[in-house]
């Protein structure tokens, strides 16, 4: 659709509506599109950012990932597709393992799912796994203490890092916000960030579990590569060639069935 250039906030809404539609937009290509100067598309890319509305890259910008949202919103939100994450990811828990669940609310539902009676140990520095995991008969708990970031549901200040530098994990179920096979993992909070930096390095192998919304987006800050991640769990609908991007990467990609 043409937009005339005498009309920026239309154009502007335009735009916003392609990034929360999850497309990534080349500065280049809307001027033309739109009939305006380069210089003019990137003031409207500029103010979106400044809203919170996609992040700037050079170029142009990317949508932002739906986890930008709080948790106590996130908890709420896809929860059948979320469920259907964590029945397959159950599939790779091996009894007497140490898991660690790391914040996030794609990783609450794991809890309510790990199996009893296998001699499990679980940490974790998300107050709503924790939750989850009270009451849950022969499964070890540790829960990580230090100040709990609201945003991301746990903690992970410098005492949950100094807590964290003891462990040793067999497993562990790192949460992420955002996912590109070419960029990486990356999240918004920079403490929350540094916290799965460290996790990964006190891992012997991880698991990230994605839903459609976080694939091919990005976030302020890195956490790694995508080929540093053992195991990847999709969704039952999650386009193909995101599939044989991240198999690529040498990671074992699992499909999880289709929600109930």
């Amino acid at each position: 659709m043409h937009v005339p250039p005498d009309l920026p906030r239309a154009r502007r809404a335009l735009i916003a509506e392609r990034l929360r539609a999850g497309q990534p937009v080349v500065a280049a290509a809307l001027a033309e599109e739109f009939g305006v100067s380069e210089d003019s598309i990137r003031r409207d890319l500029r103010s979106l950012a400044q809203e919170g509305r996609c992040q700037r890259v050079y170029g142009g910008a990317l949508p932002l990932s739906p986890a930008s949202t709080p948790i106590d919103v996130r908890l709420g939100e896809e929860a059948a597709r979320k469920h259907a994450l964590a029945r397959r990811a159950v599939d790779l828990i091996r009894p007497d393992q140490t898991l660690f669940l790391d914040a996030g609310s794609t990783l609450v539902p794991l809890a309510g799912l790990l199996p009893e009676g296998q001699g499990l140990r679980v940490v974790t520095n998300s107050i709503p796994a924790a939750a989850a995991l009270l009451g849950r008969s022969g499964i070890a708990l540790v829960l990580i203490g230090g100040g709990v970031n609201m945003t991301a549901g746990g903690a992970v200040d410098a005492q949950a890092l100094s807590e964290l530098a003891r462990l040793r994990i067999d497993l562990c179920f790192l949460g992420a916000c955002a996912l590109s096979p070419e960029e990486g993992l990356a999240g918004f909070e920079m403490d929350d960030v540094a916290f799965k930096r460290r996790l990964l390095r006190q891992s012997r192998t991880s698991v990230l579990m994605m839903t459609n919304g976080k694939l091919g987006t990005q976030a302020p800050f890195a956490i790694a590569r995508a080929d540093e991640i053992g195991h990847y769990i999709l969704e039952a609908d999650a386009p193909a060639e995101m599939e044989l991007r991240l198999r690529r990467t040498g990671a074992t990609v699992l499909r999880a069935a289709p929600p109930a």
